[in-house]
C-alpha cells in the first residue's frame, strides 16, 4: 500500500510542484535558505496516510458518528484557535511586560489541545476523505466507484508561495514555495530583495491548499471552506491525469485554465457534500466569496470586492500597456489603501499579486480583470450537461486556442 501511495505522489505531482526546473535561477538564488522541503513532506505524509489506510476508521463508524467526529474535530480547531490567538494578543499589547510568565496557563492549553488535535485529525480526515469520495463518485468522476487517483489529503502548516512578475506586464513568471511561518521581516525582506535586484514586483502570499499527492490543506474549522478546498486540489490531482494537469506549466493561459476549472469544479463538489453530509452548513448561492473583512462595519458589508478589484486590474493592465508602470504602482497603492479603509487589509497590491490571483477567475468579476480564458472555462461548464462532462471534456485540453475550438463545437 505505501509502496502504491509513493508511485501515485509521484506521478501526480504537476510540473513544478517537486523540483522547481522553470523557475529562473536569479530568483532562487535569494530563496534557497527558505525553501520549503516537498520531498520530506510528501515521504512523511504518505507514512501518516498508510496508517490511516490500515486503520480504515470510518469502516468502524456510523454516518451519524461519522458526522460527530467531523464536528467535535472542527470545535477542537477552533478551541485552538482561539487560545493561539490569546497568546499572540499577549505577545502583541505593548502595556504587558512580561508575556511569557502571563500566557504559561494559555501555552500549557495549547499543548494539550495539540496533542488531542494529532489524535482526532486523521479520523476527520479519513471521514472527510470517505464522505468527498462518495460524493465525486455519485457525480460520475470515478472508476468502479473510486476516485482516481484515490482523494487523500492532509491538514498541515502550508509553505508561502514567492509570486514573481514582470513590472512591465502582470505575467507569473516564478512562484517558489517558502517555508511556512516566516517571519514578516523575512518575507518583507525577500521581497525587497529580489525587487532590487532582479527590476521585477514580487510579493510572498499565503495559501490555502496544494495539489501534491497527498494534497496540503490548512487546519481550518471552517467546513464549507475547508470541503471545497480538499475537492478542489483533488482536482488538480485529476487533472494531472491529463493533458489539462500536465501543462500546467506551459503557459499563464493554461495556469488560468486549471486553477478556475478546480475552483468551478471544487464549489460544486463542496455543495453537494455539505448538502448531504452537513446541510445546516451550505451557504446560500449569493453569498459573497471574496475576500472577507477584518471587521464587520456597515461600509464593508456594502463594498463590492470584487467589482472594484476587477476595476483596478482593468485600469493598471491600461496603464502598463501605454509604458506607464511608475504611473500603474502609484495608482495600486493608492488602491491598496482604498481597499483597507474598506476593511480589507492587503498588505502589497502590484503586478505579483494579480499575476497569482488573476489566475482564479471562476466569477466575471475579480483580479483577472478583463482576461477571457476565465471566461472562456466558465461558458464551457455552462454549456456542459454536468459536471463530469465539462471535466472529461476539459481535461485534453492543451492550450488556450483548444479551449476555444472546443468551446466552438460545444455551439451556444
Amino acid at each position: 500500500m505505501y509502496l502504491a501511495l509513493l508511485l501515485a505522489a509521484l506521478l501526480s505531482l504537476r510540473a513544478g510542484d517537486l523540483i522547481r526546473e522553470d523557475v529562473p535561477s536569479q530568483v532562487r538564488q535569494f530563496t534557497r535558505p527558505w525553501e520549503f522541503d516537498y520531498v520530506s513532506w510528501t515521504l512523511d505524509a504518505l507514512w501518516a496516510k498508510e496508517r490511516q489506510a490500515v486503520l480504515d476508521l470510518p469502516r468502524y463508524l456510523t454516518p451519524a458518528q461519522q458526522r460527530q467526529a467531523v464536528l467535535d474535530y472542527l470545535d477542537l480547531v477552533r478551541q485552538l484557535d482561539r487560545v493561539e490567538a490569546d497568546i499572540a494578543d499577549f505577545y502583541a499589547n505593548p502595556a504587558v511586560k512580561n508575556p511569557q510568565v502571563l500566557t504559561a496557563p494559555l501555552v500549557a492549553r495549547r499543548e494539550r489541545l495539540l496533542a488531542q488535535w494529532q489524535r482526532q485529525r486523521l479520523l476527520a480526515e479519513a471521514v472527510l476523505e470517505h464522505q468527498i469520495s462518495t460524493v465525486i463518485a455519485d457525480l460520475g468522476l470515478s472508476v468502479g466507484g473510486q476516485p482516481i487517483p484515490p482523494l487523500l489529503y492532509h491538514v498541515t502548516p502550508l509553505p508561502m508561495a514567492l509570486i514573481v512578475s514582470p513590472r512591465t506586464v502582470i505575467r507569473q513568471d516564478a512562484d517558489i514555495s517558502l517555508q511556512p511561518d516566516l517571519p514578516l521581516e523575512t518575507i518583507t525582506h525577500l521581497e525587497q530583495v529580489v525587487e532590487r535586484g532582479l527590476n521585477v514586483s514580487a510579493l510572498v502570499v499565503p495559501v490555502g491548499g496544494i495539489g501534491i499527492y497527498p494534497t496540503m490543506v490548512m487546519r481550518s474549522d471552517n467546513l464549507p471552506w475547508l470541503v471545497e478546498t480538499v475537492a478542489h486540489e483533488w482536482i488538480h490531482n485529476y487533472l494531472t491525469l491529463h493533458p489539462l494537469g500536465l501543462l500546467y506549466e506551459a503557459s499563464p493561459e493554461m495556469r488560468t485554465i486549471n486553477e478556475t476549472t478546480a475552483s468551478l469544479a471544487g464549489k460544486e463538489i463542496a455543495r453537494a457534500v455539505l448538502a448531504r453530509y452537513y446541510p445546516e452548513f451550505l451557504p446560500s448561492e449569493t453569498e459573497n466569496e471574496a475576500h472577507p473583512p477584518s471587521s464587520g462595519g456597515g461600509a464593508a458589508k456594502a463594498f463590492d470586492f470584487r467589482a472594484e478589484m476587477h476595476t483596478t486590474r482593468v485600469t493598471v493592465d491600461a496603464l502598463l500597456a501605454a509604458g506607464k508602470v511608475d504611473e500603474a504602482e502609484a495608482y495600486m497603492e493608492a488602491r491598496r489603501r482604498f481597499f483597507w479603509e474598506h476593511g480589507y487589509p492587503i498588505r502589497r497590491l502590484n503586478q505579483a499579486y494579480f499575476a497569482f490571483y488573476g489566475a482564479y477567475a471562476d466569477t466575471p468579476l475579480g483580479p483577472q480583470g478583463q482576461d477571457p480564458v476565465g471566461e472562456a472555462v466558465r461558458t464551457l461548464r455552462a454549456r456542459s450537461p454536468d459536471l463530469a462532462t465539462f471535466l472529461r471534456r476539459i481535461a485534453w485540453v492543451t492550450s488556450y486556442q483548444a479551449l476555444q475550438h472546443l468551446l466552438a463545437q460545444t455551439g451556444s
